[in-house]
């Protein structure tokens, strides 16, 4: 089982910009020991025989096809209704 010191989770406490005190370190430590020892054993596991799940829901994608609608009307059209332009493009005011 992997051990993990108190200086650990104060390193990791800094990382993370937390400010423990003395009870919450040692209460960190212990679940995070917990913690490594559940997935020390998980990775005991034979599992050659599974099948790697990628996509439990069976969800697909539902996004339409990206195609250009123009309705109709060309570029130089909406552009001929706009106030001012230059060089095919809509000329707007400054804004700082």
């Amino acid at each position: 089982m992997t051990q993990i010191s108190r200086d650990d989770v104060q390193h990791l406490a800094q990382l993370s910009s937390l400010a423990l005190g003395d009870d919450e370190i040692d209460s960190l430590r212990a679940d995070i020991e917990n913690i490594l020892g559940y997935v020390e054993q998980l990775g005991g596991l034979d599992t050659s025989g599974v099948e790697p799940t990628y996509q439990v829901t069976d969800l697909e994608n539902v996004w339409r096809d990206d195609t250009i609608d123009d309705y109709g009307i060309d570029r130089a059209a909406l552009i001929a209704l706009a106030p001012d332009s230059m060089a095919d493009q809509i000329k707007v005011p400054k804004v700082l």
